[in-house]
């Protein structure tokens, strides 16, 4: 698809968001509106003038604050002002709602009221009496309390009116107070200490946010101007307005108290308007080239290191000495705050909420967006606009501090220059910057302290109900795994009492390899666990240096290693055995001599070469070449899984052409492989009709020829359709080790890829989905997070990337696009031409009817660009909608896990529990005849299958037993051997069975990895023109007739078998 294509696609989709989240105002809409308004002003009409107001009306709001002397009388506001979105028509869906600026008026104040936050207090106590008349109108449907901009000091009042209109869901009106020339604002310099806050040497502190704070009220009517001015008639900025709105709202760390807000990002649009901000915009540009305008200015744009700033209307017209000033007030904003924007008076800084670390978040969310509009499809429209950036998906680390009761929290106060709960953001940050060096990219400390349904008069005690979340982007996995990290030298006697005031206890002097002689900490762990590093140094810093317990903190981290885990350890520990041994069998392959064609290449094929497997086999005693290969402690299995290693011969002409003469060749010459392996190394060698395994170094391997004549005959059939479908033995082999190849390289790239790839099939096969998509397919899926992770960067911990695979199982479009997965990027336009049209060609038939096209998931790699390879014939489409629906179901969980505290009975391994009243039938399997009963992550529950009924029950066979004891194997390690099986397991047989006996009655559910839970679905019943008197009485007992043979066809494998739903009618 050529770029104009895509651009015409792209503005497409624009235009249709805008009007999803346009509001056009109807008459009506609008009536609701000035009804409201009017009804508002009404209420405020009605309250007595000179109403003596007193501290009582909201006690714990002035005892929070700090306050004293805030007794006045009661006036009306005269000025009633409509600002915000709904002033320039930048009203943005789902948030329909109404700025209102009340205007308090001088009357109610004294001169010394900006002192100790009586102007807070007296501000709060207002909107106590407005609150108390509106909810005396019959208009008001409720009154409730919010603040502004999360700042607990300032609240505001949401007024929803007791009259609806379906166009305007959920419509409120925000009233906000404004105090325009309130006071003078010398006294309320950026330099002056307005509160009782003494530096070291009792010294006044300077209180630049507190003065901030009463600053924006009294200069909201005249910016709120400024931004009306800029958007007057212009609707291609009221349009970018609203889509930089929904980009900003689906990003959670920017869209925050510290960070951005609707109001901020019109105040940066207005200052790129103007001459002095370079008139970035003009009215030639459409809404999209607008919104990349803002974000290159906001990624890129030199003028925020000095700051930006408007100029009012007659300021060419100042005196020197008057520009000299505002020079100097920018000058003092610049050193205060991190980001500038100021007012044309240079007194008012509009970014003063905004943090170093929320700004960085922004510049960086503005960067990546750009990068998705030069590389991703339509412009990167789904990942710029319909894509959720929360925390849990954002994020390697997310750490959740529970902080309600703790008093350190308010130890100095509520109220300071700052409130409590942003110091306490800001000392959480500083620390574990500290603590985790360069190890994290990014740091983001955010605590929404705003309850929905707050009650402002009792003060702040219920604002440390929220808990306080990090977030932490790691820098790079080698800086975040490594255990030792070195300190200042021995001879800095001044970093080191700083080293050592850190880190307490847990510094200590080394010497290390170079000589040198160092402070150091030492975080111990075992190889698998290297990714609990970040979580240990975290909770140290945390408990070190505040007042926590354990308890009190969850660091999402490790929560689903279980999952993972064989035993008390990861079992891709022993990975390093398997590799040796492999090299090992490679080596001698090469050097066998005495084989009339010698071996030119050995690849591993099998997903445990590549750290992909989720359970990659440990050595096995009984599988060595030399006797018992370690010292026996527990029992052994009684199965060995074998790893697939494909080799290629040198080249010769005298292969036979017949398909089977073919094959058996290849057979013969395993077989004299084997003879060779045996006679010069004492490899064991068991041969079968299909297969040749040789035992070594603890692992059974099975080795498989490719022969390039296999790949030239399927070549040149090509053209037939049916005979494409069959793939050869040697198309097969081909795939695999083209897939292998690339999956090793990716791996090598990102080493976390390879937990992430092991979630990811554990959680496929607990759900049953084992026989819907292949190993393969569920790599591949996996790899498209890392090498197309825009709107993110790449994962760099497994919980992230397994939460992201999910999103995307559950949001991408497969019905309508093919999923292109280009490990090398070395994709052409000709190829994705191609792709194109091989999924078109796909969905042919999806116009006549959509329950047929095929491969329902279209999944297009370099080595295979129809989609033949893996998923040609499954998923089917209903698989593919009963996998996305548990995908959905699985993900919204597992936000819910990373973002708030134990949701009920829920806990993480549910993600792993499947629900097995889902199936119209279940058969549950003996575990003790399991052929790996340690990976059994959960004893199915009969609790699960609900109502159904009891049809079949068996007692496990004595035939098989999964594990031989250490003392049988010492007392006889022949015939100990004997018993060992290879590549044998019940389940696969059980499953083989019933395809045979029942191919068209029902479809079968299963986890390959050792569930003990069988599926089934019926698949028989499917007419409508069967009467649905037919579906029960005589029906139904033949279907739990065909329950018992099931039990039957697994007997001493089966433990009972429950029906639970007859099926349904459907065309």
């Amino acid at each position: 698809m050529d770029s104009n294509t895509c651009t015409d696609a792209g503005d497409l989709k624009v235009k249709e968001l805008l009007k999803e989240v346009r509001l056009d105002w109807s008459s009506a809409s609008t009536k609701l509106v000035d009804d409201t308004i009017s009804a508002i002003k009404e209420a405020i009409d009605n309250i007595p003038e000179d109403l003596k107001v007193t501290a009582d009306v909201a006690p714990g709001f002035v005892r929070g604050v700090g306050a004293d002397e805030v007794e006045f009388n009661f006036r009306k506001p005269k000025v009633f002002q409509v600002g915000g979105s709904y002033s320039i028509g930048c009203v943005a869906k789902p948030d329909v709602n109404i700025d209102l600026f009340v205007r308090m008026p001088k009357a109610c104040f004294s001169k010394k009221d900006y002192l100790c936050h009586r102007y807070h207090a007296k501000r709060c106590l207002y909107l106590c009496v407005i609150k108390k008349y509106l909810k005396l109108s019959s208009s008001t449907h409720k009154v409730e309390w919010s603040t502004l901009q999360t700042e607990a000091r300032k609240p505001v009042l949401i007024v929803f009116p007791a009259a609806q209109h379906s166009e305007l869901p959920g419509f409120f009106v925000r009233i906000i107070p404004s105090a325009k020339s309130l006071f003078n604002l010398a006294k309320l310099n950026l330099e002056q200490s307005n509160i009782d806050v003494k530096q070291e040497g009792n010294a006044p502190q300077a209180t630049p946010k507190y003065n901030s704070s009463i600053l924006e009220d009294m200069f909201l009517e005249d910016n709120a101007e400024i931004v009306r001015r800029a958007f007057l008639g212009w609707e291609e900025l009221t349009d970018a307005l609203i889509l930089l709105k929904v980009w900003a709202r689906q990003r959670a760390s920017i869209w925050a108290h510290d960070c951005l807000n609707g109001y901020l990002i019109s105040v940066i649009l207005s200052y790129l308007v103007i001459d002095v901000g370079g008139n970035h915009i003009n009215k030639s540009m459409k809404a999209m080239q607008i919104f990349r305008v803002m974000l290159n200015f906001i990624a890129t744009s030199k003028l925020w290191d000095k700051g930006l700033s408007f100029q009012s209307q007659g300021q060419q017209d100042i005196s020197k000495e008057g520009r000299r000033a505002i020079q100097e007030r920018k000058q003092l904003v610049k050193s205060l705050f991190p980001v500038i924007i100021c007012d044309p008076s240079a007194r008012f800084n509009l970014a003063f909420r905004m943090s170093q670390s929320g700004f960085m978040e922004l510049q960086d969310e503005a960067s990546l967006t750009l990068s998705c509009i030069n590389n991703c499809r339509d412009g990167g429209f789904e990942e710029i606009f319909m894509t959720k950036v929360d925390f849990p998906a954002k994020y390697d680390c997310c750490i959740r501090l529970n902080l309600k009761g703790n008093s350190e929290v308010y130890a100095s106060g509520f109220c300071l220059d700052d409130e409590c709960w942003r110091l306490y953001e800001q000392k959480v940050h500083s620390f574990l910057n500290q603590g985790l060096g360069d190890r994290a990219k990014h740091i983001r400390v955010c605590w929404r302290n705003t309850l929905s349904e707050c009650n402002m008069e009792d003060g702040f005690s219920m604002f440390d109900r929220e808990l306080l979340l990090v977030g932490i982007s790691i820098s790079s996995l080698e800086k975040a795994f490594q255990v030792v990290d070195v300190g200042p030298d021995a001879e800095n006697k001044e970093e080191v009492l700083k080293f050592r005031k850190f880190w307490g206890d847990k510094a200590e002097l080394r010497r290390f390899k170079d000589g040198r002689i160092a402070e150091s900490t030492v975080w111990e762990c075992a190889p698998w666990e290297r990714h609990h590093v970040i979580k240990r140094i975290s909770e140290y810093v945390l408990l070190q240096h505040f007042a926590l317990s354990k308890e009190s903190m969850v660091h999402i981290v490790d929560q689903l290693d279980f999952s993972l885990h064989d035993g008390v350890e990861d079992p891709i520990s022993s990975s390093g055995s398997l590799i040796e041994a492999f090299e090992i069998l490679s080596k001698r392959l090469r050097l066998l001599n005495d084989i009339p064609l010698r071996v030119s290449s050995v690849q591993p094929l099998d997903p445990a070469f590549r750290f992909t497997a989720v359970y990659p086999p440990k050595p096995h005693p009984l599988a060595n070449e030399k006797g018992l290969g370690r010292r026996l402690q527990q029992s052994t299995s009684t199965c060995i899984q074998p790893l697939e290693v494909m080799i290629q011969l040198e080249g010769s002409g005298n292969w036979p052409m017949d398909a089977v003469a073919f094959e058996r060749t290849k057979h013969a010459f395993l077989l004299k492989i084997g003879e060779s392996l045996q006679d010069c190394c004492g490899l064991t060698c068991i041969a079968t009709e299909n297969d040749v395994d040789f035992l070594m170094s603890g692992y059974a391997f099975r080795l498989k020829i490719l022969h390039e004549r296999g790949l030239s005959l399927v070549k040149k059939q090509v053209g037939n359709d049916q005979v494409q479908r069959v793939a050869s033995t040697d198309k097969k082999l081909f795939l695999q080790s083209q897939h292998s190849s690339m999956i090793n390289g990716l791996q090598g790239r990102y080493p976390i890829y390879s937990p992430v790839v092991r979630l990811a099939k554990r959680w496929i096969a607990s759900h049953l989905f084992s026989a819907s998509l292949a190993e393969e397919a569920i790599e591949l899926l996996v790899a498209r997070l890392f090498l197309n992770p825009l709107p993110f960067r790449a994962p760099c911990s497994r919980i992230t990337g397994f939460l992201r695979f999910l999103r995307l199982l559950a949001e991408y479009d497969w019905t309508f696009s093919a999923f292109v997965v280009d490990i090398n990027g070395d994709f052409t336009s000709d190829d994705r031409r191609e792709i194109d049209e091989n999924f078109k060609l796909s969905r042919k038939a999806q116009g006549e009817n959509l329950q047929t096209f095929e491969p329902a998931m279209f999944l297009a790699t370099s080595y295979d660009k129809s989609s033949e390879a893996w998923t040609r014939s499954s998923p089917n489409l209903s698989e593919l909608k009963r996998l996305v629906a548990y995908a959905r179901s699985s993900a919204n969980l597992l936000s819910k896990l990373i973002l708030h505290d134990q949701i009920d009975s829920y806990r993480w391994e549910c993600l792993f529990r499947t629900p097995l009243n889902n199936y119209d039938a279940v058969v549950l399997i003996h575990r003790d005849r399991l052929p790996y009963p340690h990976h059994l992550l959960f004893p199915s529950d009969l609790n699960q299958v609900g109502a159904g009924k009891h049809v079949a029950s068996g007692n496990a066979t004595k035939s098989f037993s999964p594990f031989i004891s250490p003392r049988d194997i010492k007392a006889n390690p022949e015939k100990a051997q004997s018993k060992v099986m290879v590549d044998f397991d019940p389940l696969k047989c059980l499953l083989g069975d019933l395809e045979k006996e029942f191919p068209s009655t029902f479809k079968v559910w299963y986890d390959s990895l050792g569930g003990d839970a069988i599926g089934l679905t019926w698949e028989r019943y499917s007419s409508k023109k069967r009467g649905r008197e037919e579906t029960t009485g005589e029906e139904g007992r033949d279907l739990i007739e065909v329950l018992k043979a099931v039990g039957e066809v697994g007997k001493g494998f089966v433990r009972s078998v429950y029906f639970l739903k007859a099926p349904r009618l459907r065309n």
